[in-house]
């Protein structure tokens, strides 16, 4: 037995109290000012204060992560990100389970105040979103040890990158065309359904964009942590498969 006691060291991270408070700040906050107190203004100042300052957070502590100030090489990002995805599905189920009790005990179905929903948006959207999980999937192949192309995992990266903010922008497209038409949050309960879902969903599809980007900044640099692209993906993956859900629940049920 060796007598050479192991030293514990402490490592510490400023990042995760930063995205505690920004989170603070962008949920709790800015929803209780706006739908509880009827402050909008107190609303969009949290709101201006929290999304800088999760994003910001989230973008550090990636790229403390990445550069591996620490010595954890590896660490457990691949094997704790199911587990993440576990807990997060659900707080979709959790969504999906009070919309589910109110369509099924509606008296009629869709309520007063309901516009016809187009069907051609959401199947784009989901071509869109289906077609970002291939890319995804080529560009983590382009980093194999065996057939490694940096440049290539930046271009499909990139590319990625590009079809969801193109699914972010037809999403916010659909909200204000659907604003425009008097559907609300507070139209009725399938509006506030649809916008909770939705935007649910729309948040996870952009923290995976700033995943991505905290991936794509320092490849650019020719740094890239294949264990952290591999989490990375999986939680796209994930993304993608929700969204199978929710356009079945929401447009086509």
């Amino acid at each position: 037995m060796n007598g050479h006691a192991h030293e514990l060291k402490w490592h510490t991270s400023y990042w995760p109290l930063l995205v505690s408070v920004g989170t603070l700040f962008l949920a709790p906050l800015a929803f209780g000012f706006y739908f509880v107190y009827k402050m909008p203004l107190a609303a969009f100042v949290c709101l201006g204060i929290g999304a800088p300052l999760v994003l910001i957070s989230i973008i550090g502590w990636v790229r403390e992560g990445l550069e591996d100030e620490h010595g954890y090489s590896a660490g457990l990002s691949v094997w704790a990100m199911p587990f993440f995805i576990v807990a997060e599905a659900f707080l979709f189920v959790g969504f999906f389970a009070a919309y589910w009790v109110t369509r099924l005990t509606a008296p009629f179905w869709p309520p007063p105040g309901t516009p016809e929903m187009s069907m051609a948006v959401p199947v784009v959207m989901t071509f869109i979103l289906v077609a970002s999980s291939f890319t995804i999937h080529l560009a983590e192949g382009k980093i194999e040890d065996e057939r490694y192309d940096g440049k290539g995992f930046i271009f499909w990266l990139a590319v990625t990158m590009v079809l969801g903010a193109v699914f972010l922008g037809i999403s916010a497209f659909e909200w204000t065309e659907l604003y425009h038409h008097g559907f609300v949050f507070g139209t009725n309960v399938f509006s506030s359904s649809f916008f909770s879902i939705t935007g649910f969903h729309g948040s996870h599809v952009l923290v995976g964009l700033a995943l991505f980007l905290c991936i794509l900044l320092p490849a650019l640099s020719g740094k890239v942590n294949k264990a952290f692209v591999k989490s990375a993906s999986v939680y796209w993956h994930f993304v993608d498969v929700v969204w199978f859900f929710v356009v079945s629940q929401l447009y086509f049920w």
